[in-house]
Formats: structure tokens, C-alpha cells, sequence
């Protein structure tokens, strides 16, 4: 059975790593919104506030991640990864809904 959200190692590490200067209770909030050049977007917050009620927490207490229940809907399988190259380093989401992204790898479309 899939996974609905998965946290990779790396990407583990590297919350974690952030987290530790943040105020105690902070999680990673993961999102999509509307917008961007395909469609949709990935969005990342820092939050302190409580979870909703239709929020869901993965990870683990020290690297928490909070994805909305509708933004699940369009990550649903996908994987939290933290790739560093030589010219770059930042969050992606190896999403498998995603039929078409932009360039910068924020953006993506689905099939509806």
C-alpha cells in the first residue's frame, strides 16, 4: 500500500536542522495552492499554531510535517525529498499525480 506522504531521509535531516532555531512547537506546513506556471504550487511555512482538524502530521517529532487534507488530494504517494547540487539546494516533491511541471519544479499540473 502507498504511502500518502512520505518524509525522505535527507529531507528529515534537513527539517530537523531548521527546526532546531525555530520556537519550540514549530512544524513544517506543506501545501498546494492555485497559481504558478502549470497550475498548481507547492507551498512551504513555518507555523506554530495547532493542527486543524483535517490536517495531517507526518514525519517525526523532530522533523513534523503538516499537509491539509486538500493538498493531500494532489500529493497524495508523493515524497518530501532535500536535494543539494553544486549550484543549488531546496525541498522537492517527487510527486506522482504531477503530469507536467515548470522548469523551476514548484509548478505543476494534474489530470483532471
Amino acid at each position: 500500500m502507498t504511502q500518502p506522504f512520505t518524509i525522505s531521509p535527507s529531507a528529515s535531516a534537513r527539517i530537523a536542522h531548521l527546526l532546531a532555531s525555530e520556537p519550540a512547537g514549530t512544524r513544517l506546513r506543506v501545501a498546494v495552492d492555485g497559481g504558478g506556471c502549470s497550475g498548481f504550487q507547492y507551498k512551504y511555512d513555518f507555523v506554530t499554531e495547532a493542527p486543524a482538524a483535517d490536517d495531517k502530521i507526518f514525519g517525526d517529532e523532530k522533523a513534523p510535517v503538516i499537509v491539509d487534507e486538500m493538498s493531500l488530494g494532489y500529493i497524495n504517494g508523493a515524497v518530501l525529498d532535500y536535494v543539494e547540487t553544486l549550484g543549488a539546494a531546496a525541498f522537492e516533491i517527487k510527486n506522482p499525480q504531477a503530469k507536467s511541471s515548470c522548469g523551476c519544479g514548484n509548478s505543476f499540473s494534474v489530470a483532471l
